[in-house]
């Protein structure tokens, strides 16, 4: 059953978390998409957008549990993350994007409950995490060590 007494402001609301989603995980896919990675803008938007709008749905639903939708969504995103990881040799590509996309849809689903600062926090941290290997003083201190057994 869905709430009764569905008003402007409420639609309003829901289309402002919505479109906050999307910009926030625009502005993540766009780091990556200028870097060269496979999922760009398009990708992560889509899945920021599409988690708040499940979010906002699910909260919208008085007879269902809301926390079974967002269970729902990281399942669901985690597969769809499972699909840009490939493995050649000793090397394994595709793990940040995984995981940053299923973090992506995180912040989507902050926003569909109303967390604004969450979401953005969230945001702007995966956006730190994504380019903190492109400073030169954090390429001095994480430089992986080359093993003689190798």
């Amino acid at each position: 059953m869905l709430m009764d007494g569905v008003s402007l402001h409420t639609d309003l609301e829901i289309i402002f978390r919505i479109f906050v989603a999307f910009i926030l995980g625009a502005l993540i896919g766009w780091e990556r998409e200028r870097h060269g990675v496979s999922a760009g803008i398009r990708t992560y938007g889509a899945i920021c957008l599409g988690a708040c709008a499940f979010g906002v749905v699910s909260l919208s639903i008085l007879d269902a549990d809301p926390s079974r939708v967002a269970a729902q969504v990281a399942t669901g995103v985690g597969f769809l993350g499972g699909g840009v990881i490939f493995r050649q040799d000793k090397y394994i590509n595709g793990l940040t994007t995984a995981a940053t996309l299923w973090a992506t849809a995180g912040v989507g689903l902050a926003v569909a409950c109303g967390m604004f600062a969450v979401g953005i926090l969230t945001s702007a941290l995966i956006f730190l995490l994504l380019y903190l290997p492109r400073l030169s003083w954090w390429k001095k201190i994480s430089a992986k060590r080359i093993s003689k057994l190798d």
